[in-house]
């Protein structure tokens, strides 16, 4: 819903409100709604603001509670604000707004840092405590909202993005090798904490991080769900209709949580299974009207450009105010350099275009809308899992990998300049270290609590929230809601690889939606334009991979640049990537930003 800044000093010195502001105004577009500057000595904060619960100027931020000695900046939605400062009010606390950002300032006042706890929703925050000199930043469970951290032994900057850190300045921008390893397995995947730069760090999902006065850190890890049988004792020896029961439940209760807003919300309609299911429940909580949103591009390389025969029927179904959205390949070109910038971290997906057009267009309509990311992680609906499923536990590492990575750690020498290599497998030690953590009973419960908590948030979830945010749309993720995990998580891993993969979601699905949507091939956004590169875009990708500053930084080897120039089709990661576009990506993100 906004963008978040700020800068916390531990060397005696007031902070840099100048730096604060560049900050701040790099992020207009996630706030166009108002923003604001604050400082107290050694911190400063800044915000921008969407404006989506209490639109009037007494929620806007940075927001001070003089009374409690507490300042904050907030990003994020809590959906159950209401109920919590019903239960604040109880305990003497008085408001003097209506919303969820003052609800977040006095529950860390009444609560510390184990306010997140209480807290349902998306959020990034920071809260500075006058009295102890205290700065806490937090997160929400799933990552869903962003926080950049840039760090020197003086002073603490944070923001929403990471080229928000860059135009406060001082930033390394040396490129981190391991983050590049990572990119080039992950499918520009950086997850953890690095990002591809060695002076921007993020703060990782579900921490509270605490700093005090003199730069001492602490951090606090305050939900993590285990993925074993008797998580939820309440659900156990449930058969396979009660656990279909129970998802639904608990899917129709984050559906309804994620209405919660003083705009219309609208759903981004792609005609799969998942999204089609957020448009039923929404029907069936009584909706009218609702504004659903459908993109297509033109077809290349024998591949169609749009799924409309499926959004279509599922509009026509519940009567949808439904908007067809069909981008022309003129309009794709023109509109990369635009996504690009908008990324806070390079993303290779063809996905993220899509959704940086689609999202100009929803914003003419609507503020907020509802996605369906998140259920293939969640519900095993890709299609490696059913392959994890009866992979002992000492070969997990092995069998992940060898599904998901784009290339082994020995092929990187083929693509890199030997300068940018590293000695050692650091993407197959992240693979193995989260696998080897204590929890999971199976195989394919560790590997779905590696996509959930980790690589999930630093793809799928981060490309919705760069990508929507660009044009101060707010994109809410009811699959990703913590319960609808947890429940999922306790789930009985053949549960969900059924019937090809989110089987009891398919189940849950089947009173509420067409055969044909619930039984069709998984789909993607289709955007062959750069999957299948050619004609100007080859052009563009030619253009970036040899300019001078490519040429000056030396990521890739030349000889392979050229072998994949020569014949852009012919190399394609594990998982379908263009590798041509893997490289030229990263360059077009370096070069966007001005980096080297």
């Amino acid at each position: 819903m906004c963008g978040l800044a700020g800068e916390f000093r531990f060397d005696g010195e007031s902070a840099d409100v100048g730096a604060v502001g560049r900050m701040t105004d790099a992020m207009h577009d996630r706030g166009p709604d108002g923003s604001g500057l604050w400082s107290l000595g050694p911190v400063a904060l800044g915000h921008r603001r969407l404006k989506i619960i209490d639109l009037s100027e007494k929620a806007a931020q940075p927001m001070v509670d003089s009374a409690l000695g507490l300042a904050a900046v907030f990003n994020g939605c809590l959906y159950n604000y209401r109920e919590l400062r019903e239960e604040l009010r109880r305990e003497g606390y008085e408001f003097f707004s209506t919303s969820d950002t003052e609800v977040l300032v006095k529950a860390f006042h009444r609560w510390g840092p184990a306010c997140v706890e209480r807290f349902k929703g998306m959020f990034a925050f920071a809260v500075h405590e006058r009295d102890a000199g205290r700065l806490t930043l937090g997160r929400d469970r799933l990552g869903i909202k962003p926080m950049y951290l840039a760090r020197d032994g003086a002073r603490l900057r944070f923001a929403s993005t990471l080229p928000a850190l860059l135009d406060g300045g001082g930033v390394d921008t040396a490129i981190d090798r391991v983050a590049l390893h990572h990119y080039m397995t992950f499918h520009s995947l950086v997850p953890g904490e690095r990002t591809i730069l060695a002076g921007v760090r993020k703060l990782p999902p579900a921490t509270v991080r605490t700093v005090e006065a003199d730069g001492a850190m602490t951090d606090h890890v305050y939900w993590r769900p285990p993925y074993t049988r008797d998580a939820l004792p309440e659900y156990a020896g449930m058969d396979a209709a009660g656990w279909r029961e129970a998802v639904l439940d608990r899917l129709r209760t984050a559906v309804r949580r994620r209405m919660v807003a003083d705009v219309p919300v609208g759903v981004l309609l792609s005609g799969g299974l998942d999204s089609s299911l957020i448009v039923a429940l929404l029907a069936e909580e009584g909706q009218r009207d609702l504004s659903t949103f459908s993109i297509g591009f033109q077809p290349a390389g024998g591949e169609r450009g749009d799924e409309f025969g499926y959004s279509d029927l599922v509009a026509d179904r519940f009567g949808t105010d439904h908007h067809r959205i069909r981008i022309p390949d003129s309009r794709l070109l023109d509109g990369l350099e635009p996504a690009i910038r908008a990324m806070s971290e390079p993303m290779v997906s063809h996905d993220c275009v899509a959704f940086h057009l689609l999202s100009q267009e929803v914003a003419r309509h609507v503020t907020v809308v509802q996605s369906g990311q998140g259920a293939d992680e969640v519900f095993a609906g890709y299609s490696w899992f059913p392959e994890m499923a009866g992979v002992p536990r000492e070969r997990a590492a092995r069998a992940y990998g060898e599904a998901f990575a784009d290339r082994p750690h020995a092929a990187l020498g083929e693509y890199l300049n030997p300068e940018y290599l590293i000695g050692h497998d650091a993407s197959g030690d992240f693979i193995r270290d989260h696998l080897a953590a204590p929890g999971a009973d199976t195989t394919l419960d560790a590997v779905l609590r590696l996509e959930t908590t980790a690589m999930l948030v630093d793809d799928p979830v981060k490309r919705v929230d760069n990508m929507t945010m660009a044009f101060g749309l707010e994109a809410r993720t009811p699959f990703l809601d913590h319960e609808l995990v947890e429940l999922a998580a306790a789930c009985p891993p053949e549960l969900k690889i059924a019937d090809g993969g989110k089987g009891v979601l398919k189940d849950a699905a089947r009173a509420l939606l067409p055969e044909q949507i619930i039984d069709r091939p998984k789909g993607y956004f289709p955007v062959p334009a750069i999957r299948h590169i050619q004609g100007p875009f080859l052009d563009l990708v030619r253009d970036a991979l040899t300019a001078p500053a490519a040429k000056s930084r030396g990521l890739f080897r030349p000889d392979r640049v050229e072998r994949l120039l020569a014949a852009p089709d012919d190399d394609h990661t594990t998982t379908g990537v263009n590798t041509l576009w893997q490289l030229a990506l990263l360059e077009l993100w370096l070069q966007a930003h001005r980096i080297g």
